[in-house]
């Protein structure tokens, strides 16, 4: 046993405010004449640690909850989002201690329940996206795009067509598209849309006609981030599929689609699904989330260990596999987060998962027809879950997009998203979900066409001010992003 080991064991217990009942951390003996560890990590003065009785702390906590809103709280219509209802019961679920003090690396035998659970859920998410396998590793949206496009990257080098390394991107796309297609080492190329929201079929087939050898897959999202269904989607990846490529799906806007078509079957190869937005489990505030991929039987030989494989009654975890790209995180994936997916599931039942996506496209659609008259809509299509209005009317009076997302602030309502998708000026992307209900959405609407008429009457100081009612007035915006203050700054100290 090492000397300084020896020293701790056989010692008193330490003892940090009494050296005379034992021996201090800085005391303790390091290797070859270095400082201990313990020594090299003692504070040299005295932590800053405020005192505190128990009712401040508390009251502290409790009003900062106050000034955060939330799904619990008011509506939350971010566009792209989904931020639906959360149902309490399913976090009651995963904090079983049968589930919530699992190791990851529990022996497969001691964690059949767990395993059973996990591949029905495979076997669910893939009759859902019409796909032939999943892999329940990546553990967010964008984490499953980075993840199919390395299992597209290793289905051609396969093929002996490793040259194929350019991403078809649309210009209304989400804007991890681009990023993760780079970080999977390809190029990306950008595809215009046309006037009315969908993909540029036409570009889509110069594009293939001049480089289609050098084409590795087309991502797609279907609804578009304006709310658009691409209807050409059959003929869009015969055309991509004819070239050699493949299509991905990003699965971000499944919730309009769910139990009502299955992306497979409309020619995709592979789909993320965001789990945190479509199967309601907890979304934002920093995860975890979950993005499982779907992939075809073609793909399906690439997707990442470990994997889960039924053996007669038991469930095996295949952790090697030459043919796939590897692990894409350290364990199976986000386990509550899936949990409370497939609770969710089962909660709606397989007869009414229908009900998720007709439900949340009639919402966005009575929104769009109550404020059809005061705000424009760049694309007057019968929209799918989100609905996508502008500034237009409001700018000619000098009210802009900013200002009417800061006073729904004042209405308690949290604000859409804003200034996107980018192809569209002075963007309001709303998504109301499935889970709200008439009259939340008569009260989002009628705030809607209160700030409307403030602005045509000539209040644009009034909505420049906005929010008066909240804990904070409106911040420079610019500055922040560009100088943040990440930490609470002493007392006198000098805002650097």
């Amino acid at each position: 046993m090492h000397e300084a080991a020896q020293t701790i064991a056989h010692e008193e217990p330490l003892a940090l405010e009494y050296p005379d009942r034992g021996i201090l951390p800085h005391e303790l003996p390091g290797v070859a004449g270095e400082p201990s560890i313990a020594a090299r990590w003692l504070r040299k003065e005295k932590a800053e640690i405020p005192r505190l009785a128990e009712p401040e702390v508390v009251r502290h906590f409790v009003r900062l909850s106050h000034w955060n809103h939330s799904i619990e709280t008011g509506f939350y219509p971010l566009g792209s989002c989904t931020m639906k209802y959360n149902p309490r019961l399913h976090e009651d679920l995963v904090r079983n201690p049968g589930f919530a003090e699992l190791h990851p690396e529990e022996d497969d035998e001691d964690v059949q329940g767990l395993l059973r659970l996990l591949v029905e859920l495979e076997d669910i998410l893939a009759e859902i996206t019409g796909m032939a396998a999943v892999s329940l590793q990546p553990a967010a949206g964008a984490h499953g795009e980075l993840t199919g496009l390395l299992v597209i990257r290793k289905a051609l080098q396969a093929r002996g067509e490793g040259h194929r390394r350019i991403v078809l991107v649309p210009d209304s796309a989400h804007g991890t598209n681009p990023a993760s297609a780079t970080l999977a080492g390809m190029e990306v190329l950008e595809l215009p849309s046309r006037k009315d929201g969908r993909l540029d079929t036409e570009a889509l087939a110069r594009v293939l006609a001049e480089r289609g050898d050098e084409i590795a897959c087309l991502m797609l999202t279907n609804p578009n981030t304006a709310g658009v269904f691409e209807s050409e989607i059959e003929e869009i990846a015969a055309r991509v599929h004819e070239a050699g490529g493949f299509v991905y799906g990003d699965g971000a806007n499944l919730n309009a689609l769910v139990g009502v078509v299955r992306p497979g079957d409309l020619g995709l190869d592979c789909l993320h699904i965001n789990l945190h937005k479509t199967f309601a489990t907890p979304h934002g505030g920093g995860g975890p989330g979950a993005g499982p991929l779907a992939v075809s039987k073609e793909l399906a030989p690439f997707r990442p260990v470990p994997r889960l494989v039924r053996e007669g009654s038991k469930v095996r975890v295949v952790r090697e596999d030459a043919q796939a790209i590897g692990p894409v995180l350290g364990s199976l994936g986000h386990v509550s987060v899936l949990l409370k997916a497939l609770a969710y599931i089962q909660a709606v039942g397989r007869e009414h998962l229908h009900r998720i996506a007709e439900d949340a496209v009639l919402a966005a659609n009575y929104i769009a027809a109550r404020l059809a008259k005061a705000y424009h809509r760049p694309f007057p299509l019968p929209c799918k879950h989100e609905v996508l209005l502008t500034d237009k009317h409001q700018a000619q009076h000098g009210v802009k997009t900013l200002d009417i997302a800061k006073k729904l602030i004042d209405y308690g309502i949290h604000p859409m998203t804003i200034y996107f998708p980018l192809i569209v000026q002075g963007a309001m992307l709303i998504e109301p979900t499935e889970t709200e209900s008439k009259r939340e959405l008569d009260r989002f609407c009628s705030a809607m066409l209160a700030i409307a008429e403030a602005a045509a009457r000539g209040e644009a100081q009034v909505l420049h001010e906005a929010p008066t009612r909240a804990f904070r007035r409106r911040v420079d915006e610019v500055k922040a992003a560009r100088k943040p203050v990440l930490v609470w700054p002493r007392q006198g100290a000098k805002e650097a």
